[in-house]
């Protein structure tokens, strides 16, 4: 089965959790091959090669990149006709009982908006990366980490992923061979 997943990454989480997700044994091995490319380059894809496809997006002051609703525009008609997954990585999700897709606000929103039907969907909490940040950047997310309880020494570097969740996840997803009804939020 060849599986393609996508990822839309501002600093790099989103990119180390797909990349992640791909070297499971039930993605990359035996008859089972996996792809994984930044989004952006999706454009140039042959997508009817692949079995099934995987989405992961990064959250950046509230909002998804716009790249990611404009590829599901695009390719909609594709991607409800094969196996599909969705995982977004913020860092509301570092949060007790705002890690998944049902209680995130910003995955529950787009799903709701989306026409895209994935048929597994998941939400990691992501990484501070304070001194990669520009300064703008820094100070940005300072202020909002302040507002909700998060950490605020520009010195860290703190990742919030919890690598069993995504595991688990990516055993799911593993296991889609075939179009399924999925587990979105109504």
């Amino acid at each position: 089965m060849k599986t393609l997943i996508l990822y839309s990454s501002r600093d790099g989480q989103t990119r180390k959790i797909a990349q992640f997700i791909a070297e499971q044994p039930d993605l990359s091995s035996g008859s089972s091959h996996c792809d994984v490319l930044d989004l952006a380059a999706a454009e140039q894809l042959d997508l009817p090669r692949y079995d099934r496809v995987l989405i992961g997006a990064s959250i950046r002051y509230g909002h998804f990149a716009a790249a990611l609703p404009v590829f599901i525009k695009r390719h909609l008609v594709w991607l409800n006709s094969v196996p599909s997954g969705f995982f977004s990585v913020n860092l509301t999700a570092r949060k007790v009982g705002k890690h998944t897709p049902q209680t995130n606000v910003y995955t529950r929103k787009f799903l709701a908006s989306s026409a895209w039907r994935p048929d597994r969907c998941e939400v990691f909490a992501g990484a501070l990366r304070y001194p990669h940040y520009g300064w703008l950047d820094r100070v940005m997310i300072q202020l909002i980490m302040r507002m909700t309880g998060g950490e605020t020494d520009a010195t860290k570097d703190v990742e919030y992923t919890d690598w069993q969740q995504v595991n688990n996840f990516a055993k799911d997803f593993a296991s889609l061979t075939a179009k399924t009804t999925g587990n979105r939020p109504e």
